[in-house]
């Protein structure tokens, strides 16, 4: 069987691998995540994910081994709304979002030696509005700050959600449907027991 790596620092990501059973390693790296002038969001977050599998393939070394890569990012008017810089950015992403729906945009990228294929997830959110005094203690709490769209739905964000269709796990930062697809197909097993002993 394979060796997987998560090519992430995102805790969220560890969290859904491991929901599912997946045994994996950890692989730090480091990308410049400046979309590409006139790149769409589509294309900017499928790059990003393919990128970072790839990057780890390359730093593991390993044949054998296959690399997981991801990124999430949300999406307003076409407008890319990444981590925030500081606190008036992110309270200028959550009055954007307010009592609006926005889209989630999700891939998933696993590299091995034969290719790197890539899916990717588009999920709807709407939001309810947002009072500007429960956007300032939203960000005071320190959660949106990294962020991508400066919100957690997993976390304290999730009281702006009135509606998602879509895949939760996506917005998340993993789509798990079609993340264990492409475990499948590479042979990689899920639904693993931990040895607790």
């Amino acid at each position: 069987m394979a060796a997987l790596f998560l090519a992430s620092a995102s805790p969220r990501r560890r969290e859904l691998l491991t929901q599912i059973g997946v045994p994996f390693e950890l692989l730090s790296i480091t990308l410049d995540e400046t979309p590409l002038p006139a790149e769409r969001p589509e294309a900017y977050v499928q790059r990003l994910a393919r990128e970072k599998a790839l990057a780890g393939w390359a730093a593991v070394n390993d044949d054998s081994a296959a690399v997981l890569g991801a990124d999430t990012t949300v999406v307003i008017d076409e407008r890319i709304l990444g981590k925030p810089a500081d606190r008036a950015e992110g309270l200028l992403m959550l009055e954007s979002l307010s009592d609006r729906e926005h889209h989630v945009l999700t891939a998933v990228a696993l590299a091995t030696r034969d290719a790197c294929e890539v899916r990717l997830v588009t999920s709807r959110v709407r939001f309810r509005r947002i009072e500007r005094a429960e956007a300032e203690a939203y960000w005071a709490s320190g959660e949106p700050c990294d962020k991508a769209g400066g919100y957690a739905i997993q976390g304290w964000g999730a009281v702006f959600v009135a509606e998602l269709r879509g895949s939760y796990s996506a917005v998340v930062g993993l789509p798990l449907c079609e993340t264990a697809q492409l475990l499948d197909q590479a042979g990689i097993a899920r639904w693993v027991k931990e040895d607790r002993n």
